[in-house]
């Protein structure tokens, strides 16, 4: 898997059981990140921009490492050390979103993501640059079956909170306890069967015209409240 940018290079230059080989332009001049690719004895290939752009589509400023796949957690690992609050992505599509909240859970101080192995946004190289190193600080989980999951999540001790437009206001749901929060697909929201597992559906209030948000946004403000209230 390839990863690219100066910002995700300064995070895992130093973990040298990550990196494969380095990719850098004939003309990238960081002298810092040159030498600990060296200290670390990571393979160098310096390529012209034309070729560097064929391997990533997205900004690489030069640089592109060739990376080990990401390795998933298994579910109970999420929850062997205590966590208490888990998030689960039923069929996200973005990769963008998908980085941004594992950006958001770790700021919250939530080390556990679940997410369903097919139609599904998984680990790839956008949200490991999106993402900005959180991904080391948080354990993200891919199941066959959320339906399964949300059952096993329950005997555990969980609550399950989905979110969707039309359902109680996410501030006056009791986060107090252990909670899964789960975030619908951009397009569709939450599944029915998904829907029907849930103890609460959160709701964020709209005062203006547009009736939905981002995906990642919304997850922000349900999970903050979540952490708020614990």
């Amino acid at each position: 898997m390839y990863v690219y940018g100066k910002n995700v290079a300064h995070e895992i230059i130093n973990d040298e059981s990550k990196i494969k080989k380095a990719f850098l332009s004939k003309k990238f001049d960081d002298k810092s990140i040159i030498s600990m690719l060296n200290r670390n004895n990571v393979k160098i290939k310096y390529l012209d921009k034309v070729s560097m752009d064929k391997m990533v589509d997205g900004n690489h400023q030069g640089i592109i490492f060739d990376v080990v796949d990401y390795e998933y957690f298994d579910i109970d690992d999420l929850i062997s050390d205590g966590d208490d609050l888990i998030v689960m992505l039923d069929h996200l599509e973005d990769p963008h979103n998908f980085g941004a909240i594992i950006r958001t859970c770790e700021a919250a101080g939530v080390s556990g993501i679940i997410i369903p192995r097919d139609r599904s946004v998984s680990v790839n190289s956008t949200v490991m640059k999106v993402s900005t190193g959180a991904l080391d600080r948080v354990k993200v989980s891919q199941v066959t079956n959320l339906g399964q999951c949300i059952d096993y999540l329950k005997k555990k001790g969980f609550w399950v909170v989905g979110t969707d437009m039309n359902g109680t206001d996410y501030k006056e749901i009791d986060y107090s306890g252990k909670t899964v929060i789960i975030i619908g697909n951009e397009g569709r929201g939450i599944g029915d069967l998904v829907s029907k597992k849930c103890d609460f559906i959160a709701s964020i209030p709209m005062r203006g015209s547009i009736n939905s948000l981002n995906a990642s946004v919304a997850a922000g403000i349900v999970i903050f409240e979540a952490v708020r209230c614990r």
